[in-house]
């Protein structure tokens, strides 16, 4: 007896029919003639409404019986239906073999058996989601139209994979099985969650990509294999950065040692990826037990683990056999296989909710023969132990221009020469690229289009289209979370290969209504660094610590493009160049010689507004201009030669992010202290400005930057409660009083300065030491004059950063320091004294940055003493002439920078022993940096940065 499956008609459910016969045994009992009509009726509806339903189904399912079945051969007699119809569910019907006799046409067949009969058990199943997803377009008319959408897409992505697999012979090919089983996994989950629209649209992005796939491979398409990885490629600039990571992968490490390329979406991943693959001494060690795998959006551990046999494991041809084996099974066979030889696998485009943690976990622990893991990743990889990270850097001028050459040659068929006029001018042009490969080479083939369409290069170079180039980065932006999102549109404020200070990102964040706070541990900047969103600018960083850091040109111009699509952004400029927005809430200003025409229509509702340039703006706007603003939150007036402030000013009432650092200001209005809702005022690098003692009763002020600044009035602190940053402040403008120090429950970090041998830094510490919350503190001395002792600042014990500048006498003892300090600089201090047997007693020292610190020519660092030391700085120590390590091997030691130490002409053999250190940057003379390279101490150490 052949199996058959059901017709998939919708029956109206059981408990619907019985709920309407009970529903009509009441209104016969206790209702009227109207209702019991009124009954009838309803009943008829639902009786109509189901034949009609039927016959539609029994025409779909009769259509896809037509493309399911040969019909010649049901006329040819003797044949029989495939066994895989017996994977189908019967529902109402059994139909004999015998049915399917000689004469037979298609619709006695049909009106015979009501069945559908797909070619095999994935087809069938794809078909029944395919239904599922129907039945609810047809059952829910009122669905939401977002919600429709994207179960119509669903729909038309499986049609698709339907119909490839029923024209289509795949034959026994691995990766397009393991492709298609995936594909049905997640069809018949789709099914399964048919009401939940957020698993559809999570599903709907690995069917598409998945059925992309498989067409890809299904077609006869050549398949990328190991021994064949990136070949033709146009390669520039990555010599260094090969070498580099050739170092980890080639290291006398017995364990496995997994390594990360990290980097925005397009600066070259997997190409350097593969050149390490590719690379002769690789290739010697690891030989035949290499693997390469692609990974993108919806790769399951069953694809993982399958290549991984394909590649590594011999089979004798065989792989029936291995497709036939449990996936437990084939899991067991790779980590015994790969626990008895050493093995080189690259896995491509990483991302960190793939799941795939449980696999390495597991690697780690059972293989120990010094095989190696190659990860390529936007992301910052937290869920596996990674040894080294490489952050790819974009290309320079000369990188960038070579790639340009390369790229047109390439597609011209010849070699294209150029001008110094020309070669400049394409060079300019190129800067718009950032040095992001994926652009260049956008652009390099457009340019080379225009050229052989007849264009001469002379009008080639003088416009860039990069709309291409920016599709490909949205990506990058579209898998950040909401917040994240939103703290990349605000970078649209910046101006362009702008370097931004992480606390201003961090203020402009807050003041623009995100909560910085619900992020945990880690600040929007360090997350948006792990996304690869910005770049930090300073390497030696500790975990989250991020200070400095800049976007790439082209990721900026994202920005700016999505903040004019979402939040109302606009960029207006003083030579008319510009596309005004009707209703903008955020405004940026670039500003030249010409005279700007303000316009007062639309001031009123904007939120932000920052100024970029320089010129006459300010000067033209006149008293009346601010106030237009009703609303304004954030006015950024950074680096604009700004001289004087107008006292109308004072009326932008609902400002609270104020930035007027880095100009010629020489007195803040009076007026500024109207803006009671002032968060962030800052007014450093001014010299000599005045502020008026109505500043100090701004209550909301969360943030005070200032220097070399001229008070009316001491500091008062009755009214700030809420301070959490003030620097920097005379140490004679300091109070002292005990019972006002108390309401400052907030301050975090302090600056004082013009500290002298006449200041009394005892009274300071004990003032200090009221502070509950002051974990920053920055000490900087009066010019050339001395600063006293600081034996007392051990009361500051929560203390986590510490900035010493000026001239000191003597460090205070060890057992006087703060013991919680885990950052430390010293800065002109000029100590006659060797620092070192001091400050190896820090327990908890992290950090230490040393410059122009110590006068003397001899050091000696025992790294037995500093358990926790992981950056040290040596800059600018004229006199040294020789530094000791002793058990170099205990150093927790991972970056090493010595500058500006003319003297030093060797390394202590210690640093060879360090198995920590990844990093060292030394600049130096060329003599002694030619010596320095020729030692061979710097052999083990990944990055080495030597100058000249």
């Amino acid at each position: 007896m052949l199996k058959s499956v059901h017709l998939n008609a919708e029956y109206p459910n059981q408990w619907v029919v019985i709920g309407v016969f009970i529903a009509g045994v009441l209104i016969a009992t206790y209702g009227g003639l109207k209702f019991m009509l009124l009954w009838v009726v309803i009943c008829l509806c639902i009786i109509a409404d189901f034949y009609r339903r039927r016959r539609r189904a029994r025409s779909t399912a009769k259509e896809e019986c037509r493309t399911s079945v040969d019909v010649h051969r049901l006329g040819a007699g003797g044949s029989t239906v495939k066994e895989d119809c017996g994977a189908m569910r019967v529902k109402d019907v059994s139909v004999d073999v015998h049915l399917l006799k000689a004469g037979s046409t298609f619709e006695e067949y049909w009106e015979a058996t009501n069945v559908n009969l797909p070619r095999n058990k994935s087809e069938s199943i794809i078909l029944e989601a395919i239904q599922e997803m129907e039945s609810i377009l047809v059952s829910d008319r009122f669905i939401y139209d977002n919600y429709r959408w994207i179960i119509k897409e669903v729909t038309n992505e499986l049609r698709m994979m339907l119909d490839f697999l029923r024209y289509n012979n795949l034959g026994d090919r691995s990766l397009l099985n393991h492709l298609v089983a995936d594909f049905v996994d997640i069809a018949r989950h789709s099914a399964e969650n048919k009401r939940n629209i957020s698993k559809l649209e999570n599903a709907l992005g690995s069917l598409r990509m998945l059925r992309k796939r498989v067409m890809e491979h299904g077609v006869g398409e050549k398949v990328i294999t190991p021994q064949s990885v990136g070949e033709g490629t146009v390669v520039v600039g990555l010599e260094k950065d090969v070498q580099q990571l050739c170092k980890v992968i080639l290291m006398e490490e017995p364990g496995l040692v997994t390594s990360c390329v990290k980097g925005m979406l397009g600066v070259g991943k997997t190409t350097l990826a593969r050149q390490v693959y590719n690379h002769p001494a690789v290739v010697e060690r690891f030989k035949h037990r290499r693997a390469w795998i692609t990974l993108s959006i919806g790769s399951g551990k069953d694809e993982l683990v399958s290549e991984l046999m394909q590649q590594l494991i011999e089979h004798g041809g065989n792989s029936l056999l291995v497709e036939e084996m449990e996936n437990r099974s084939r899991m067991e066979i790779i980590y015994d296989h790969l626990r008895r030889i050493p093995f080189f696998i690259v896995l491509d485009n990483l991302l960190p909710y793939m799941g795939f943690e449980a696999f390495f976990l597991r690697l780690r622990q059972q293989v120990g023969n010094g095989s190696r893991l190659l990860i390529t990743s936007r992301r910052e990889i937290t869920t596996l132990k990674v040894y080294y990270t490489h952050e790819m850097k974009p290309l320079d001028s000369d990188q960038s221009w070579k790639l340009f050459l390369k790229t047109i040659d390439k597609f011209t068929g010849h070699e294209n020469k150029f001008s110094k006029d020309l070669e400049s001018k394409g060079r300019e042009m190129l800067k718009h690229c950032g040095g992001l490969p994926i652009a260049i080479i956008d652009v390099g083939i457009q340019k080379a289009k225009e050229k052989l369409s007849g264009i001469e290069w002379e009008e080639v170079f003088d416009s860039i289209d990069l709309s291409e180039s920016l599709k490909k980065l949205e990506p990058m932006y579209h898998e950040l979370d909401e917040d994240l999102k939103a703290c990349f549109l605000h970078m649209s404020f910046f101006k362009e290969n702008a370097i931004m200070r992480n606390e201003k990102l961090e203020q402009i964040w807050t003041v623009s209504g995100l909560n910085t706070l619900i992020r945990g541990l880690n600040t929007w900047t360090y997350d948006l660094s792990s996304h690869s969103i910005v770049e930090v600018l300073d390497p030696y960083q500790i975990n989250d610590k991020v200070k400095r850091c800049r976007m790439n040109p082209l990721l900026h111009k994202l920005s700016v493009k999505k903040a004019e699509e979402e939040i109302g952004f606009e960029v207006l400029r003083t030579n008319g160049n510009s596309r005004p927005s009707l209703n903008p809430r955020h405004r940026v200003i670039l500003c030249g010689r010409e005279k700007f025409n303000q316009t007062t229509s639309q001031e009123k509702n904007l939120d932000s507004l920052v100024l970029h340039g320089g010129g006459r703006y300010l000067d033209d706007a006149g008293q009346s201009y601010w106030k237009n603003f009703e609303v304004l939150k954030i006015l950024d007036i950074e680096d604009f030669g700004v001289k004087t402030l107008s006292e109308t000013m004072g009326t932008l009432i609902e400002l609270r992010y104020l930035g007027l650092r880095n100009n010629y200001i020489q007195e803040i209005p009076h007026s500024f202290g109207d803006l009671k809702k002032l968060e962030v005022l800052d007014v450093a690098l001014n010299f000599m400005v005045e502020i008026p003692s109505n500043i100090w009763e701004i209550s909301t002020l969360q943030h005070i930057y200032m220097s070399n600044v001229i008070y009316q009035e001491p500091l008062k602190a009755d009214a700030l409660e809420n301070l959490k940053t003030l620097t920097y402040i005379s140490i004679y403008d300091w109070m002292y009083e005990v019972s006002s120090l108390k309401k400052m429950i907030c301050l975090q970090k302090l600056g004082v300065e013009e500290v002298d041998e006449n200041s009394n830094v005892g009274k300071l510490f004990a003032s200090l030491a009221e502070l509950g919350n002051l974990s920053h503190l920055i000490l900087s001395g009066f010019r050339f004059k001395r600063i006293p002792c600081l034996d007392n600042i051990g009361i500051l014990e929560r203390l986590r950063t510490l900035k010493l500048e000026g001239h000191l006498s003597r460090l205070p003892s060890a057992n006087n320091f703060p013991q919680l300090i885990r950052h430390l600089a010293l800065v002109n201090t000029c100590l006659d004294e060797d620092p070192m047997p001091v400050l190896k007693n820090l327990p908890w020292l992290e950090c230490l940055k040393l410059r122009n610190a110590y006068t003397g020519r001899k050091m000696s660092i025992q790294f037995s003493g500093f358990p926790d030391l992981l950056i040290l700085h040596i800059n600018d120590l004229w006199n040294l002439r020789n530094v000791q390590v002793e058990e170099g091997a205990k150093a927790m030691l991972e970056q090493l920078e010595i500058k500006n130490c003319p003297h030093l002409e060797t390394l202590p053999q210690g640093i060879g022993s360090m198995k920590r250190l990844k990093k060292f940057k030394m600049i130096t003379t060329k003599h002694i940096a030619t010596k320095i390279r020729n030692s061979g101490l710097m052999s083990k150490i990944v990055e080495v940065d030597i100058s000249p």
